[in-house]
């Protein structure tokens, strides 16, 4: 081979290296470095700021949730004022205390709610899409039915049914949510459960708990972690609607749905409406900062598996 072939081999050699590396550079596996956007670091920031006073504010209130500032003037509604910095309620409680004792339970029973829903959602569903035959059949039917019927609907009938304690709320809406989790996590162990690496796994003689632990979680857990912050957003808003509308916290117990019944009547006598105003914000800061960090999660995620199925 003359000088200028064995130059030019090596040109080409080295130029080809370089393109099939650039070329596979987007195919390779994912750092796992996951940064928040801008809006992103927002929702997190409001988000850590109401768990903090999910878990201190009852320590943190400046008075007990059902305490009256003002017992020598006595007025229902009075507007923010020194002793009281977000006024007072129909009761002539202290808005702000109740506000801070009324996070915890919202947020409290909300994430136990969803908790709940995913341990029996992601069970149901992974197992029914890898077990498959009748135990999928009978399972996805009596989903099915229940997904037919209205979440506010159902969640009434049970609640006025059997009582509207704490425990029975995370319960209710945990079984609710469930089937919503359990369609989601059945969809994509389908889809996972008949790529070649399963099939490998299988024709190797790996028991079912391998398959399921090893091949089809780690390809599943992301949508299902991404869709998490979704479904806790709604359930939020149903605990809060069952409180809205009666069966949810009872009173004297404050939380932010019963807040915003509670004192409506600020809005039909043009009193002071901070009472109402608080409680619905608070609401809508905390669904909005959790959406902002699922849209973050969910483009990370989809675009990772995307690549990786």
């Amino acid at each position: 081979m003359s000088k200028e072939d064995k130059e030019f081999t090596e040109h080409y050699v080295a130029e080809f290296s370089k393109k099939v590396s650039f070329d596979e550079l987007p195919d390779a596996p994912p750092s796992g470095k996951f940064r928040l956007s801008l809006t992103g670091k927002i929702g997190a920031v409001v988000v850590a700021f109401w768990v903090f006073i999910a878990i201190f504010g009852q320590f943190l209130a400046p008075y007990h949730e059902n305490d009256i500032p003002f017992p020598d003037d006595y007025l229902e509604f009075q507007p923010p004022k020194p002793g009281a910095i977000l006024g007072t309620d129909r009761d002539d409680r202290d808005v702000l205390s109740r506000l801070m004792y009324g996070a915890g339970r919202t947020i409290g029973i909300s994430v136990a709610a969803t908790i709940l829903a995913y341990i029996v959602g992601v069970t149901l569903g992974i197992g029914s899409a890898v077990l498959g035959g009748r135990f999928d059949t009978v399972i996805s039917s009596i989903n099915n039915i229940f997904l037919s019927l209205p979440t506010i609907m159902l969640g009434l009938v049970i609640v006025a049914a059997v009582g509207s304690t704490i425990p029975i709320l995370i319960v209710t809406a945990g079984l609710i949510y469930a089937t919503v989790v359990f369609r989601l996590a059945r969809a994509i162990g389908m889809d996972v459960k008949v790529m070649d690496f399963v099939e490998v796994s299988r024709g190797r003689g790996e028991n079912l708990w391998w398959i399921i632990s090893k091949e089809i979680w780690p390809n599943v857990r992301m949508p299902l972690i991404s869709d998490f912050g979704l479904r806790l957003i709604y359930v939020i808003l149903f605990v809060s609607s069952l409180s809205f509308l009666g069966l949810g916290v009872q009173p004297p117990m404050a939380d932010w749905g019963s807040m915003v019944k509670e004192n409506l009547g600020a809005l039909q006598y043009g009193e002071s409406v901070i009472s109402v105003v608080a409680p619905a914000f608070s609401i809508a800061t905390l669904t909005v900062a959790i959406n902002l960090i699922v849209d973050d999660v969910s483009a990370h995620a989809g675009g990772k598996l995307t690549k990786r199925l």
